[in-house]
Order: structure tokens, then C-alpha cells, then sequence
């Protein structure tokens, strides 16, 4: 079962590679300009993500899918990385794996060149775990 959390960090990823998704059964396109700020979603991001979610919005899907964010948010769904460039992509629990992800209109990709999309990352989190590994290894 996917997680709010989970179907919120898919469309996080996809954002980052230029993905809109569209609310209001398709009527309105969502792309915020920045996905990440620092250890935390952007602004521009929660204030997408809160439309994406809201019950006013209608049917809300990303670019190049067929499944509903609402969808996604029952324990049908799944998310895992793409077989072929490790994105995100959703599939039923107990159906057939996507037909294709939803990179397959992106131009280039996967791109081992270009910075892969990622989640909000606490720097003193990371530096307090580096020196916890320093530690437990003797500085070695």
C-alpha cells in the first residue's frame, strides 16, 4: 500500500523532471517552479501538493498516467522504481506492472549526466550520521 507520504515524494520526483500534473478532471496544470527548499518541500510544493489532494480539485492524475492521485492514496497501489531508469512508477498490488512509466516521453532520459531527482535532505542529519560512522569505525 502506498503511503500519502510515498504518493507525495512519486509526484515530488516527477516534478523535478518537469511532469505537471493536471487537477479538475484536467482542466488546470500544476508545475511548481521549485520542488525543494533546503531540508523541506518548497512552499510552491506543499501549496501543489495541498490543490493535488483537495477535494474541490476533482480527479487529479500526473502527465502521461491513467491512475488518480486518489487512487494511488488506497491500498490498491504501490509505488517502486522503474525497471528501466528507477523513477517512481505505481502498479496495482494484484495486477499487471504499468504498461510503461511515466518517463517514456522524456527526451534523454534516463540521463546518468544530469542530478537525478531526490527528496529533502537535512544536512546536520547527514553530517551527524557520517560522524556517527567515523566513530563506530575508529576514525579509520
Amino acid at each position: 500500500m502506498a503511503s500519502e507520504s510515498e504518493v507525495r515524494k512519486y509526484i515530488a520526483y516527477w516534478f523535478q523532471l518537469g511532469k505537471k500534473v493536471f487537477i479538475r478532471n484536467g482542466s488546470e496544470a500544476l508545475l511548481p517552479k521549485s520542488v525543494i527548499a533546503g531540508d523541506r518541500y518548497s512552499s510552491e510544493f506543499e501549496e501543489c501538493w495541498q490543490k493535488i489532494i483537495s477535494s474541490d480539485s476533482g480527479d487529479s492524475y500526473l502527465q502521461g498516467t491513467n491512475e488518480t492521485i486518489a487512487e494511488l492514496l488506497t491500498p490498491a497501489w504501490e509505488i517502486s522504481p522503474c525497471a528501466r531508469c528507477a523513477m517512481p512508477v505505481v502498479f496495482q498490488q494484484t495486477g499487471m506492472p504499468p504498461e510503461c512509466c511515466p518517463c517514456f516521453d522524456l527526451a534523454n532520459w534516463p540521463d546518468a549526466e544530469m542530478p537525478q531527482p531526490r527528496s529533502p535532505v537535512s544536512t546536520k542529519l547527514q553530517l551527524s550520521s557520517i560522524c556517527d560512522r567515523l566513530l563506530r569505525t575508529g576514525g579509520e
